[in-house]
């Protein structure tokens, strides 16, 4: 059986690769690993994302969905020393490196690496960031979108970056649909940068 990067406890042997990435003016020494997502490089979706969108600079409470070894989550952390930020993915590698990541980085006492169904459901965000894992179907992709979307606050929004080959286009016709009207905001080598909106009331 194929083994993929969203494997809750995938079977490879364990070696950690060392990456760095410049992110808002931010050097980022971060260390990633096999088993998971963009093993050894920051992935182009996620690079088009950090370059194309700024840092949510009035955001206190911002989750990184599907955070893998936590790029996006500590970026915001330390381009933004107000905000406390949640970092959730199904993989305990990722979850594993994004600590290990966020402690090197000094920023591990606002960022919160946890499973998904360890996050309080009453707690509420300003902003989703994600490069979400259109790999695992649409099905699931919906599920899960539908199960952490409505946890944005009033005016709250959610980015997202989706290959255009792999359905943003009809992904975010569906988000219109679900009640979050969605703009594409960006768009670079072959990737789209969605915006949702959540509702002011």
């Amino acid at each position: 059986m194929t083994e993929h990067y969203y494997s809750s406890d995938p079977s490879a042997p364990f070696r950690r690769v060392p990456v760095r990435a410049d992110v808002w003016g931010h050097w980022l020494e971060l260390t990633t690993g096999s088993g998971v997502f963009a093993q050894g490089r920051l992935d182009t979706g996620t690079g088009v994302l950090l370059r194309e969108v700024g840092p949510p600079v009035d955001a206190r409470e911002v989750l990184d969905l599907g955070c893998g070894y936590g790029v996006i989550g500590v970026a915001v952390a330390l381009a933004v020393p107000e905000s406390r930020v949640t970092a959730v993915d199904v993989n305990e590698r990722a979850l594993l490196l994004a600590r290990e990541n966020a402690a090197a980085l000094g920023v591990d006492d606002r960022l919160e690496v946890s499973l998904p169904d360890a996050v309080d459901p009453d707690r509420r965000f300003d902003e989703i960031w994600s490069n979400p894992p259109i790999r695992i179907g649409k099905e699931a992709l919906h599920a899960l979108l539908l199960q952490w979307l409505p946890r944005l606050r009033p005016g709250g929004r959610a980015v997202l970056v989706v290959g255009k080959n792999l359905g943003s286009d009809p992904l975010a016709r569906w988000l219109t649909e679900q009640g979050w009207p969605t703009e594409k905001v960006a768009s670079a080598k072959g990737f789209r940068v969605l915006v949702a909106q959540a509702s002011s009331s």
